[in-house]
C-alpha cells in the first residue's frame, strides 16, 4: 500500500516499515528520522547523558535548539567559511554553544581540495561524489576551496577547547569519517558516546563505510547502540544514523 505523507510519497511493508518512494532532498532525511522516532522511540535521547558534544562537520548548526534543549555544551566545528559564519549567527544566542573554523583530517597542515555543494553546503566533501547521485540526483559541487586540515586534537588546543567537558561527539563530514576517527586517536577514549552519519555504499569516492567505522572504533572499546536507516538506495545500500557507547 502507497502512502502519501507531507514530503513524499512511501509504501508501507508487510511489517510496517515505510519505504520512501519520492522525497524532496530538504524533507527525506528529516521524514525518515521523524518516523524511525515514532516506530522506535527517540534516537536522541543519549544527550540526557551527555555534558556536552564536539560536533564535527557542523554546517549552519541545525542541531543548535536541540542541544539547548538538553542544556548541553557544545562545540561546533566547520571548515567552509560562508557556513562556518552562518553558524555564528545561528549560535550568538546560545552562550553555551561556541564555533570553530576548521578543516579536522588524520594530519595537521595537509592541504585539502574542499568541494563545496549546491545545497546548502549541506553535501560538501573533501571527497568526490560516486554513487550518491542515486539517492540525491540533483546534488553536485559547484566550487572547490583549498583548506589545510588539523586534527581534532590540534583544533581544540587551538581554540582552547577543553576535551574533557565534552563526552558525546558527532560525525557528520560526508565520507571522511575514518580520517576524523584516526586522527582523534589520543582523546577518543574520553568520549563515552560517538555518533556519525555514514552509508554502507561507496556514496563518496573511497569514503568511510558503517563496517569500517564500526569495526575501527570497536578496538576502543565502542560498540553500536542504535542504528537508524534514513535514506535508501533502489539497488541497495543505505544510509544511516549510528550511535556508538564506550564500554
Amino acid at each position: 500500500m502507497e502512502v502519501k505523507l507531507p514530503g513524499g510519497l512511501f509504501r508501507a511493508t508487510s511489517t510496517g516499515e515505510l519505504i520512501m518512494l519520492t522525497a524532496p532532498l530538504r524533507f527525506a532525511g528529516r521524514l525518515r528520522r521523524y518516523i524511525s522516532r515514532r516506530l522506535y522511540g527517540d534516537p536522541d535521547s543519549y544527550l540526557e547523558l551527555c555534558s556536552g558534544v564536539i560536533h564535527v562537520g557542523a554546517n549552519a548548526g541545525q542541531e543548535r535548539d536541540l542541544y539547548a534543549r538538553h542544556k548541553l555544551k557544545v562545540a561546533w566545528i566547520e571548515p567552509v567559511p560562508e557556513q562556518f559564519e552562518k553558524l555564528r549567527q545561528n549560535i550568538r544566542s546560545l552562550p553555551d554553544q561556541r564555533a570553530i573554523n576548521a578543516l579536522i583530517a588524520d594530519t595537521d597542515g595537509k592541504p585539502y581540495t574542499f568541494h563545496v555543494s549546491n545545497n546548502d553546503g549541506l553535501s560538501s566533501s573533501i571527497l568526490d561524489l560516486h554513487d550518491h547521485k542515486d539517492i540525491w540526483p540533483d546534488v553536485h559541487f559547484v566550487r572547490d576551496i583549498t583548506i589545510r586540515s588539523s586534527t581534532l586534537k590540534t583544533a581544540l588546543e587551538m581554540w582552547q577547547v577543553d576535551p574533557g567537558q565534552y563526552n558525546a561527539l558527532v560525525l557528520d563530514t560526508q565520507g571522511s569519517e575514518l580520517l576524523v576517527l584516526r586522527g582523534a586517536q589520543a582523546i577518543l577514549r574520553q568520549f563515552r558516546f560517538i555518533k556519525a552519519e555514514a552509508a554502507d555504499f561507496e556514496s563518496y569516492r573511497n569514503c568511510a563505510t558503517v563496517d569500517q567505522i564500526r569495526s575501527y572504533l570497536k578496538a576502543f572499546g565502542f560498540q553500536v547502540r542504535r542504528e537508524d536507516r534514513f535514506a535508501k538506495r533502489a539497488s541497495g545500500g543505505a544510509y544511516f544514523d549510528i550511535l556508538f557507547e564506550r564500554v
